[in-house]
């Protein structure tokens, strides 16, 4: 069950997940792991809002009820 929408937005941008990984400065481990709905630190989400080209006013769109 995913708690969040990484891996939609990260589809619809066609951006892979080692991509994703690389802009935000994290592992590709931890893209799939948020994306399987696991939990992230706060510095972790903010590194993925922004590697997906969102502003972090958009944290609900990315992290619902965070």
């Amino acid at each position: 069950m995913e708690k969040n929408n990484v891996r939609k937005i990260r589809e619809e941008l066609l951006v892979s997940k080692a991509e994703l990984a690389r802009k935000a400065g994290v592992s590709a481990l931890t893209i799939d792991r948020i994306e399987k709905g696991m939990p992230c630190r706060m510095d972790t989400m903010r590194k993925i809002i922004l590697a997906l080209g969102l502003g972090l006013k958009d944290r609900e769109a990315v992290f619902p009820s965070t």
